[in-house]
């Protein structure tokens, strides 16, 4: 009999536990011993899906996987007639008992929690076989069509929420700004025009349209006025004293200058 280095074999001989025999050729007698082996391997268990009542009254499909090995191929044959089927059913009833004590946004959000609570569980359950868990992973929760369809839109409105608090903080520091540029501006009324003479640069860029500005125009209007009535005043006040013409009644109705 050839014994594999990965696997303990053990001899049972007239039904008890004779020795356990070390990898290679090993020789037995026939019909009086009787080889078992067990496998010293990590063992991948998956855990089939089963719906599972969460806390907060939902139902949702849980599968998960687990990883084992044997650390006391003795007690893994001795105390328990099938280990890898008692591994199974207690991981399928941990993870229902674990996840059912749980809310939703929970399963959700909080795996590694609930894969930590399932794998001491579990552990301490089956040190007794001669068991150790390595590690537990929820893999695939299924959610009802109407609650994927409400979270969408929980999702969507949360998203929306966000966007329009970061339009409001943005029109909020677009409106401060604005006012400090008022304010520097009615100090200083000349960087209006600047501001102004910029926006047309910007403009007459494209060279696609026509565009009447008159903020310029009523400005030169107005300094239009005030130059014409000026000059007038001051040509009123520099012209020499003339003639002035005098219109008395004359019977005739004719007037003599004086």
């Amino acid at each position: 009999m050839a014994v594999s280095r990965a696997s303990y074999t053990f001899v049972f001989r007239f039904g008890k536990l004779h020795n356990v025999r070390d990898p290679g050729i090993r020789f037995m007698i026939p019909l009086v011993d009787r080889m078992w082996k067990v496998t010293l391997r990590t063992v991948t268990m998956p855990i089939p899906s089963q719906q599972v009542i969460t806390r907060d009254n939902v139902s949702i499909g849980v599968a998960a996987v687990a990883y084992f090995r044997r650390v006391d191929p003795v007690k893994s044959i001795v105390e328990i007639e099938d280990v890898s089927s008692a591994v199974s059913q207690i991981a399928q009833t941990t993870v229902r008992n674990v996840v059912g004590r749980s809310l939703l946004d929970q399963v959700l959000t909080d795996t590694e929690t609930l894969n930590t609570q399932i794998k001491d569980i579990l552990d301490g359950l089956t040190q007794q076989w001669g068991i150790y868990v390595l590690l537990v992973e929820l893999k695939d929760i299924e959610l009802p069509a109407g609650m994927q369809r409400a979270m969408a839109r929980q999702a969507e409105a949360e998203r929306e929420k966000r966007a329009k608090i970061i339009a409001a903080e943005g029109e909020a520091l677009s409106a401060d700004r604005l006012a400090e540029a008022a304010d520097v501006i009615s100090d200083h009324p000349i960087a209006l025009q600047l501001r102004n003479l910029q926006i047309l640069a910007e403009i007459a860029a494209e060279k696609n349209s026509t565009i009447v500005f008159p903020a310029q125009f009523l400005e030169s209007a107005r300094a239009l006025t005030r130059f014409v009535e000026e000059e007038a005043g001051r040509s009123a006040a520099a012209s020499p004293p003339g003639l002035r013409t005098r219109r008395e009644p004359m019977g005739t109705g004719s007037s003599v200058p004086v």
